[in-house]
């Protein structure tokens, strides 16, 4: 885990909210925890999207 990503704690109360984790035949199903941590990164950092590595 990396410095400002969520927790355990604040991730059992988080991702439940969040839709299930299914993919279609054009993009695989991928991990909630891991997207919602770099849309937190953006608004922290306050970078365009695109510029994410």
């Amino acid at each position: 885990m990396a410095r400002g990503d969520l927790s355990d704690a604040e991730w059992r109360l988080i991702g439940e909210l969040l839709p299930a984790e299914r993919g279609r035949k054009s993009r695989p199903a991928q991990d909630n925890r891991r997207y919602l941590n770099g849309m937190l990164h953006v608004l922290r950092v306050g970078c365009p999207w695109r510029d994410m590595h």
